[in-house]
């Protein structure tokens, strides 16, 4: 029956149903495996998700528990049923997702996927796990541009699989304290101790590769009375040499959110992706967990 109707449509129509869903190793190496098994599947989950939003696959609506799953996209309603109810406004057959990157820290999966569903967008996810089953989500999204950026980059070309794992928490905190020091704190003398100066690749739509195009955009935006802050860090999130950063801030006089995603090499930041979304109303929110 459900081959006969859209697939977005018929995700919706199942969410119903899907809300009725409802020994630890001797050795360190067990334990690790256990572990490293579990991040996997969790990310093969992740993946399954978001591709049902174009494939109408309800077997994989599972993962999220129903019980417990909050949402802070302001345009969905909180839990399973919100999902549901913003999948089934979708136009028929309109709905296409390619999620091409997937990491994981700790509980948190969290993606970086080209989507086309109420027009093409570029996002960040971030789905929190207890156990097996998904807990809550954030995410980010901005309209995908017409072209690439100064540099010929889009916004998710580049490196995708993560490296140098044993590397996480120091990459974590070298970023962390870029943001503090350089975006929230304004010390924009300091970007040449965190940027490399032999390497630095931009996927921002506006800004070209290297200090000297993101010095060069900020000026231009500063010219033209565009003002950007970031306020406070919400979350660090990173896998081996890459680290994505959720912000808080102002774009242009509207409270916004920043998601940044940058590629870490030998304690410097190679390259970088970012999605920037400003944050609706208070009063056209669909649910009341706020952005972040």
């Amino acid at each position: 029956m459900l081959r006969t109707l859209d697939p977005c449509r018929a995700l919706g129509a199942t969410l119903t149903f899907a809300l009725t869903l409802g020994a630890c190793g001797t050795t360190h190496s067990a334990t690790r495996g256990a572990e490293d098994s579990m991040t996997q599947r969790r990310k093969q989950q992740v993946v399954a998700l978001l591709n049902s939003i174009q494939t109408g696959d309800a077997a994989a609506i599972a993962v999220i528990n129903p019980d417990k799953y909050i949402q802070h996209n302001l345009a969905a309603a909180d839990g399973l049923a919100g999902f549901g109810a913003l999948l089934a406004q979708l136009p028929p057959g309109s709905a296409k997702v390619d999620v091409v990157r997937v990491f994981a820290d700790g509980d948190y999966v969290f993606t970086h996927t080209a989507y086309d569903f109420f027009g093409p967008k570029i996002g960040f996810d971030i789905f929190r796990f207890e156990g097996d089953r998904i807990v809550e989500h954030w995410d980010n999204l901005q309209q995908t541009p017409a072209g690439p950026n100064p540099s010929g980059r889009s916004m998710i070309d580049g490196a995708r699989e993560p490296t140098d794992l044993g590397a996480t928490e120091a990459n974590k905190a070298r970023v962390r304290a870029f943001v503090e020091e350089v975006l929230v704190g304004g010390h924009g003398e300091k970007l040449g101790q965190y940027l490399s100066s032999r390497e630095y690749l931009q996927h921002n739509p506006q800004i070209a590769d290297g200090i000297e195009g993101l010095t060069a955009a900020l000026g231009a935006m500063a010219a033209s009375g565009v003002s950007m802050k970031y306020h406070r860090i919400h979350r660090v999130l990173g896998e081996g040499n890459l680290v994505l950063v959720v912000s808080e801030g102002e774009f242009a006089g509207k409270p916004t959110s920043f998601y940044d995603l940058f590629r870490v090499a030998d304690g410097l930041i190679v390259e970088h992706w970012d999605v920037i979304e400003t944050i609706p109303p208070r009063e056209s929110w669909k649910n009341d967990n706020g952005k972040f």
